[in-house]
């Protein structure tokens, strides 16, 4: 069974920095095609792709709103991804979720952009 679980959320002050985690559980050891993405679902607005990351070739994509100042990573070893965020706005506030999937497909062009595996979720809250 797949269990994907977020941890590192906070509350922070503006301009402050946070690391959050993303760990999958249940996946096949060797497969190193992974989607791996962030998404954060602020207070009384609509869910947001924040970063995604292809593991295959490394390619990243960031939303403007983040990009400079956020960064997503993977340890394959652990089968974690971590999700870097600096110079944090009150804007960012909100409760980030960690998706994954992963498939012979996602190590060919064009890859496909779902996910297939989500988290519950962690809260991050920036205070002006």
């Amino acid at each position: 069974q797949v269990h994907v679980a977020e941890s590192g959320g906070d509350s922070v002050q503006a301009g402050g920095s946070l690391r959050l985690s993303c760990e999958v559980s249940g996946h096949p050891s060797n497969s190193n095609c992974m989607h791996w993405g962030w998404f954060r679902l602020p207070p009384g607005k609509e869910r947001e792709e924040v970063a995604q990351l292809y593991t295959h070739d490394g390619d990243t994509t960031y939303a403007d709103s983040v990009k400079g100042r956020f960064a997503i990573s993977q340890d394959q070893v652990k089968s974690t991804v971590y999700l870097q965020m600096s110079n944090l706005k009150p804007e960012d506030t909100a409760r980030y979720y960690c998706a994954v999937a992963w498939g012979a497909a996602f190590c060919r062009l064009p890859r496909p952009p779902n996910f297939t595996y989500w988290g519950q979720g962690t809260q991050v809250t920036v205070s002006s």
